[in-house]
């Protein structure tokens, strides 16, 4: 577990709240505070669904990005910046059987219960915590390690300037 500051504030929320940048990942939660507090729980409510939207999202248990970002993005534009904002965003199961194969880890991917960014803004301030989370002990830390160099690749490759704390 890493936390970055980023450094250039404007560029990552506008990547996070109107390009698609974050886009395949999934909400586990995100809370936001301007004249009220809300909160998101990214858990998706199978009857709301048909059968075969459900198949069609295929993420799951969880609401993409993409899905939620657009309320996300109602609560905080405006003339005002947001008080606070935390985002826990997670990496859907395709993507952690990849990132698991094309780093050769030796977790199965039921192993994993989950790849993490938490992105908090608050006081001006932004960071992006990585979190792993496992269903078996372990005293390896090769994932965290990977998941960490993952997300700074991540963030260099969208040209997102930080600073690891």
């Amino acid at each position: 577990m890493i936390a970055l500051k980023i450094e250039d504030l404007k560029l990552f929320t506008s990547s996070l709240f109107v390009g698609d940048v974050f886009d395949q990942f999934l909400v586990k939660e995100a809370v936001i505070t301007t004249f009220n507090t809300f909160t998101i729980d990214g858990a998706i409510r199978p009857g709301y669904y048909s059968g075969e939207e459900l198949e069609e999202m295929k993420n799951g248990q969880l609401s993409s990005w993409a899905m939620v970002k657009p309320f996300c993005f109602s609560l905080i534009k405006g003339k005002r910046l947001p008080v606070s904002f935390q985002i826990i965003l997670q990496m859907s199961q395709e993507g952690t059987e990849g990132f698991l194969a094309s780093r050769q880890l030796p977790f199965a991917p039921d192993q994993v219960k989950g790849l993490y960014m938490n992105i908090r803004y608050e006081e001006d301030k932004l960071t992006c915590v990585t979190g792993t989370s496992v269903s078996v002990f372990t005293l390896d830390k090769a994932l965290d390690e990977e998941w960490d160099q993952a997300a700074k690749g991540f963030l260099k490759h969208h040209s997102i300037p930080f600073m690891e704390e």
